[in-house]
């Protein structure tokens, strides 16, 4: 064997040695801090030169001169070794402690600020990262605080409209069992159509918690939105006839769709509703259904005269009903909420927009496959 691969034998034995003690010694310490880990990779390298420069030495009766110049020059490399590991283990340890205290602070409520100064490559991608879960957790937050505010709304709608219905009921029964009704086929023909009301209340209740639950199921098929519209405008020409509203229907595309035919009834119906109940008598209010290049959209436009620009993003949420001038007494502020719900179902959107003298109700609905 030449000598060049004895003393390669010798040197990475003497070095293999310092380096499995040195694992273990990493094993054993594995949840201390970094600062340690890095102390004890610096010696483990130091170790394992000097192990295998040992080793060399004494195979080839190095004098003890040499030997001892040998064993000078690594230690001065080791001490210049861990003093170098233990100044980066301290840098880093205290930038993942600033950065432990930034993220602490959105953690209990606050936004994430990442700490000013420079870092490694690691610990900066991660400060990114938890910036932008910050700024996720905000809008979460944000999401949050609306959704109890509407809760809140709708609490205190439902119960006014709960209260007034069921008062008149009693005061009704109570004159009808006393006998001191003077009409009481009218009073019963008030009674049925307060406790319909009642019925249509729960029902839009019912519906939307089937929605906010997710287990609203759809029945799809193919169809035109042509009939549609033509059996919406059906079904609210009596109320726009009683509030004195001209219903027209004159742009409506024979357009084909896959949706629930019940579901999507019931949000042209809601979206007719509440535009007759808004618009003056003599008004207008226009059903138009038209292709667009992301889909079918069906828009009702009323004459209402506009909802005030701050109040847009909230028209859809539940309870929103609105300033009291706006509110129909029969309101409950969930019709938009239900249409949202069910045009959202069908992979569609709804959206509202301010028009000459009132505002245009949109839903787009993808197009039914060829």
């Amino acid at each position: 064997m030449s000598d060049t691969l004895l003393i390669a034998l010798y040197a990475f034995c003497g070095a293999a040695a310092t380096g499995l003690a040195g694992a273990a010694v990493l094993r054993l310490i594995r949840r201390r801090s970094l600062t340690a880990s890095l102390a004890v990779v610096a010696a483990v390298a130091v170790g394992a030169m000097l192990a295998g420069t040992l080793a060399v030495a004494e195979a080839m009766f190095l004098s003890a001169h040499d030997l001892s110049v040998v064993t000078t020059v690594v230690a001065m490399a080791a001490v210049v070794s861990l003093a170098t590991a233990l100044l980066l283990g301290r840098w880093v340890v205290a930038r993942s402690r600033e950065l432990a205290l930034a993220a602490r602070s959105f953690g209990d409520g606050g936004s994430f600020a990442a700490p000013a100064g420079p870092t490694t490559a690691e610990l900066d991608q991660l400060s990114r990262e938890l910036a932008a879960t910050s700024a996720r957790l905000a809008e979460s937050r944000e999401r949050e605080r609306a959704l109890e505010s509407s809760r809140r709304e709708l609490v205190a709608w439902i119960s006014h409209d709960l209260r007034t219905p069921l008062a008149g009921l009693r005061a009704m029964a109570e004159a009808l069992e006393d006998g001191v009704a003077a009409d009481p086929g009218r009073y019963l023909r008030q009674m049925r159509t307060e406790v319909e009301r009642l019925n249509d209340m729960v029902g839009d209740l019912f519906e939307l918690s089937r929605i906010h639950a997710g287990t609203l199921t759809l029945s799809r098929s193919r169809m035109s939105v042509y009939d549609l519209v033509g059996d919406a405008l059906a079904g609210a020409g009596p109320l726009a006839r009683e509030h004195g509203v001209r219903l027209v229907g004159d742009r409506v595309e024979p357009l084909p769709v896959e949706v629930d035919g019940k579901e999507m009834s019931r949000v042209l119906g809601n979206l007719l509703i509440n535009a007759i109940r808004r618009t003056p008598a003599d008004g207008t209010v226009a059903v138009a259904a038209e292709r667009a290049p992301d889909g079918v959209v069906l828009s009702v436009t009323d004459g209402c005269g506009g909802i005030p620009e701050e109040d847009l993003p909230r028209v859809f949420d539940t309870g929103w009903r609105g300033s009291d001038a706006r509110t129909p007494p029969a309101g409950a502020g969930l019709g938009l909420a239900i249409v949202r719900g069910i045009v959202e179902a069908h992979q569609g959107r709804a959206a509202v927009r301010n028009v000459g003298g009132g505002c245009r109700f949109e839903v787009t609905l993808p197009t039914a496959e060829a």
